[in-house]
């Protein structure tokens, strides 16, 4: 299991220069190629990649180059279209009651995290499906106008674009029901070397489980697998004396993978928990995670220290209105209140608020506890506004509320 280490202060001064990649009727501009003197940093060197050509049946946005000044926020995840219908209560069972009102507004988790990256104005790229549908074009243009960049959104024709059934009720909380579409189905056996090439090149990437686990452990163990290749790379390339360099270059390379354990309803393949740095679950999913009951801070310790014993060196808990903590294992828990929403209208989306915001301020390198105010002041906006993506808070309105408390 890898730590993590972002600390921009610590940065090397590098040299750069922006290589082409050529790929089958795309280009793709890496990132610049690091050098240190006059060795070249691997980290951007071609590794050995399974790979399969592109499914005919889907189309893909033009390939713009990835930012040469910043390492981008990358999500692989679901995209759905959030079914509205707002209701004083849910209905018992075999009961039929009427709805006040309803609506479709873009959302899924991946989509919502992505969303929120880019409206907090650091580049932002998603990775998912949609389908060829009225639902598909609603979710692209919620996306592409909160500035996430689409090069790798794919366009399926066999399968419709993911939705959700959200009831909400007049308190703002939410039951939700998926239907998965094209989050689930037609990804390819393999994902092709384009997806894969912006996997390499990310500052840090977010993963949920509203796609199948198979998508996920082909991101999470390329960066484990490049990383490993990294270090060994550079073991045996310096001389002796550059030892502890090429040690810290290969521990710099590793990308922060952060694994929100939202979506299925499904143990999690030991497999993806060995390739994640940061396990993100709420309440109720570390209790389904760890079989433990989490109704009391003492018991959510407990139930970490299982995780910590499964493999999971971070965990990032959600506690909605009680705020969250950061368990790092072996170091006191950090905490961070919620901040206080002026009202709450619709709590979908604030937890895939919170856990982008945290990722955002992570790889730009704020420290852990200003991570979780970043994240809690993001979220405490968020709630105040009905939707998932249309509530997600600008950057400035985040620093905003900061600079008030």
């Amino acid at each position: 299991m890898r730590g993590i280490a972002i600390s921009p202060s610590k940065h090397w001064h590098l040299q750069t220069q922006n290589t082409p990649l050529k790929q089958t009727n795309r280009t793709i501009l890496l990132n610049p190629i690091v050098q240190f003197g006059k060795k070249q940093n691997p980290s951007n060197g071609r590794y050995p990649v399974l790979s399969s050509a592109i499914d005919p049946s889907k189309t893909q946005a033009p390939v713009t180059p990835i930012p040469s000044t910043s390492s981008p926020l990358l999500v692989v995840g679901s995209a759905n279209a959030d079914i509205y219908v707002e209701i004083d209560r849910l209905p018992k069972e075999g009961e039929t009651i009427s709805a006040k009102t309803g609506q479709t507004l873009a959302g899924g988790k991946g989509a919502n995290q992505a969303a929120c990256g880019g409206k907090l104005s650091y580049p932002t790229y998603f990775l998912g499906q949609v389908g060829e549908d009225a639902h598909g074009k609603l979710i692209t243009e919620a996306l592409e106008n909160g500035g996430v960049r689409l090069n790798y959104l794919s366009t399926v024709a066999a399968a419709p674009t993911g939705h959700a059934v959200v009831m909400l009720q007049s308190d703002g909380q939410n039951s939700i029901i998926i239907v998965g579409g094209a989050n689930m189905n037609c990804w390819p056996e393999t994902l092709s070397e384009e997806d894969l090439e912006v996997v390499k090149n990310a500052g840090i990437v977010l993963l949920q489980r509203e796609i199948p686990d198979s998508v996920n452990i082909q991101v999470a163990k390329l960066l484990l697998s490049l990383f490993s290749a990294i270090w060994k790379y550079n073991v045996w390339s310096f001389a002796p004396s550059d030892i502890t360099l090429c040690t810290q270059t290969a521990r710099n390379a590793g990308v922060p993978v952060i694994l929100d354990a939202g979506g299925m309803d499904a143990p999690l393949p030991q497999g993806l928990l060995n390739c994640v740095d940061i396990l993100s679950p709420n309440e109720s999913e570390l209790s389904r995670l760890t079989v433990m009951p989490t109704e009391s801070f003492e018991q959510i310790t407990e139930a970490v220290v299982l995780c910590h014993k499964m493999g999971i060196k971070q965990v990032l808990v959600k506690l909605g209105a009680k705020g969250s903590a950061l368990f790092v294992e072996g170091e006191d828990p950090i905490k961070q209140p919620a901040i206080s929403a002026a009202r709450v209208i619709d709590t979908t989306g604030a937890g895939d608020t919170f856990t982008a915001a945290f990722a955002v301020a992570l790889v730009e390198g704020k420290p852990r506890k200003e991570c979780l105010k970043f994240a809690a002041a993001a979220a405490s906006l968020c709630v105040q506004v009905k939707g998932a993506i249309p509530s997600m808070p600008d950057r400035k309105s985040v620093l905003d509320l900061l600079q008030s408390l």
